[in-house]
């Protein structure tokens, strides 16, 4: 708030030198946007009152049916998120990256570190669909493409959960990275299993096996954490006779590069033409959209399969 007065007032300064006949028109156009900014992310965070929110995130993308189209587009929403993390000044560091036979990956998992990270990323939890030309195809076809994400919060090292070793399957394995000085020719990458949920995460970014472990602890605690979260709203549904959304869901977004191109949000109906800006990383449009929808309770459901043509 002490920030945001402050730019108040310097934009009054500003405006009394304008009348004043001083040229202050680039200095005030700059204070102005930088005010806009923070309005708009004091607007954000106003809505951002669940008991995680303000966590860091784990995020993890993977491709749906289609081999190497749909593995190509879950790399092009990592890139797109890696992207959006830049801008926002958050710190990500990958825990696993699982590649593609011929381009894309086939898993990414993800941390991202900073102020209401998960909160906001919350937003992207769901299946995001690409139609466009295949740069794979010969005959240049119309492809349609598929891709989850998920979003869980990064859980701090006394939070309730509890997992029994006994339950837990270790496996060691080679890293399986893109290549270079960053590939461990030894067994470093550590696979965990949970028995009771069959929950599996691997871990293969840091060179030594511990610290691997210790990374894939963190994401599987998230994985029970949301696990558990979801069959007590089940319980809470069934007792009250109500009707609560717990899955994962359908269709939230589609980006259409053939024969137009549009972005557009199913659950809020908001949409851009610019696709190549929000791959780029420009999303906040769409996660603030979201946000305010669901805090006045005018979300919209997403799309069902048989909804997409």
């Amino acid at each position: 708030m002490r920030s945001l007065k402050k730019k108040s007032e310097d934009l009054a300064v500003l405006v009394e030198w304008a009348e004043a006949g001083e040229p202050v028109d680039a200095e005030f156009l700059h204070s102005l946007d930088a005010f806009d900014q923070e309005v708009q992310a004091g607007e954000i965070k106003k809505m951002l009152g669940g008991e995680h929110d303000r966590r860091n995130a784990i995020l993890t993308i993977h491709p749906g049916a289609g081999g190497t189209e749909s593995q190509d587009w879950a790399e092009m929403l990592l890139r797109m998120y890696q992207r959006w993390i830049e801008r926002r000044g958050f710190r990500s560091d990958m825990v696993d990256y699982q590649p593609g036979e011929q381009a894309g990956l086939k898993s990414a998992t993800l941390t991202v570190a900073g102020d209401y990270a998960y909160g906001l990323l919350s937003a992207e939890a769901g299946v995001h669909r690409l139609v466009r030309i295949s740069p794979f195809d010969q005959a240049a076809r119309r492809h349609t493409s598929f891709a989850s994400v998920y979003v869980w919060p990064e859980l701090p090292e006394d939070a309730d959960i509890e997992i029994d070793e006994k339950d837990l399957r270790i496996d060691t394995f080679r890293s399986s990275g893109a290549g270079g000085q960053h590939v461990n020719v030894t067994d470093s990458a550590v696979r965990l299993t949970h028995l009771p949920t069959g929950i599996v995460v691997s871990c293969q970014n840091e060179r030594s096996q511990h610290r691997n472990r210790d990374s894939a602890m963190k994401v599987l605690m998230a994985r029970l954490f949301d696990l558990k979260t979801k069959e007590q709203q089940a319980k809470l549904a069934q007792i009250s006779g109500t009707k609560k959304e717990i899955a994962f869901g359908s269709q939230i977004r589609s980006y259409v590069l053939h024969p137009y191109q549009m972005v557009k949000d199913h659950r809020t109906k908001d949409q851009v033409g610019d696709v190549n800006r929000v791959l780029d990383g420009d999303i906040d449009f769409f996660i603030k959209g979201f946000l305010m929808r669901k805090a006045n309770g005018t979300l919209g459901e997403p799309l069902a399969d048989e909804d997409v043509d």
